[in-house]
């Protein structure tokens, strides 16, 4: 990973205590990589700590500003090198726009979590990652970022806002050695959405996570890292078949991916 290896990093992932967060961190850590997992239950990261010698964890909630800054401290105190940060921590959740009253909370606290969590992330980290000769920040958006699922508007908006919050953050930094670089998941198989891991239409976890580390392995100046199940929805836009991409995310009478 950084600029050109995948192995050799130091890389916190914050939101990795389960699904795609976790199996990337497993995958780096079998790399060659140091790896520090972030997530809120304390249960899980003791789990993972026991379960996986030579992982470090962090406790740390995407949603709460000083619980963010606590982690960055710990997190430097106990990593000086560390060069790599991955935004993983994210929500997904169905809203029902017609009465307020049944989504305004949720919203809300999508927005703080996936992009508000975001933008804190970044800012707890980004003068330590200007330090480092070799350093990334990967973001995590969505395939949703491109196409909207009916059911869940603000996760397709936030998604959309961290899509363009990394295109900016390139620009901003390109004088520095921090790259940015942009994960952009499909559907996967993940207890994000409950049932979830059972759906057949999402791509298997462990297959998403090989071509991930693949992608990264394969092209290491990327700036999007798109497995080609996510294409379809990447690029609906510019093949010119939007409408067909919106239709086959929502069928009538389905609920989507």
């Amino acid at each position: 990973m950084g600029a050109v290896n995948i192995s050799g990093n130091t890389v916190f992932i914050p939101g990795s205590t389960s699904g795609l967060g976790l199996a990337l961190a497993l995958a780096l850590r079998e790399r060659g990589n140091t790896v520090v997992v972030g997530g809120r239950r304390a249960d899980l990261l003791e789990q993972i700590a026991a379960e996986h010698p030579g992982i470090d964890t962090v406790r740390v909630d995407a949603a709460d500003p000083a619980s963010i800054e606590a982690a960055a401290e710990q997190v430097l105190a106990r990593h000086p090198g560390l060069n790599v940060l991955v935004t993983m921590a994210g929500v997904m959740s169905a809203e029902d726009w017609h009465r307020p009253s049944s989504f305004l909370a949720t919203a809300e606290a999508t927005v703080t979590t996936n992009l508000l969590g975001t933008i804190r992330l970044v800012a707890a980290f980004v003068e330590h990652l200007q330090r480092q000769p070799d350093a990334t920040i990967m973001t995590v958006s969505s395939g949703l970022a491109f196409a909207p699922l009916k059911a869940t508007p603000t996760y397709n908006a936030t998604k959309a806002a961290v899509h363009m919050l990394s295109e900016s953050l390139r620009l901003q930094l390109a004088d520095t050695s921090v790259k940015v670089v942009e994960l952009v998941p499909p559907a996967v198989r993940t207890a994000l959405v409950p049932g979830h891991e059972e759906n057949e239409a999402a791509m298997p976890l462990e297959e998403f996570t090989a071509e991930v580390v693949g992608l990264i392995e394969a092209a290491p100046d990327a700036r999007e890292i798109q497995v080609e199940r996510v294409k379809f929805l990447r690029y609906g836009e510019a093949r010119g078949d939007y409408d067909r991409v919106v239709a086959a995310l929502n069928p009538a009478g389905g609920h989507g991916e």
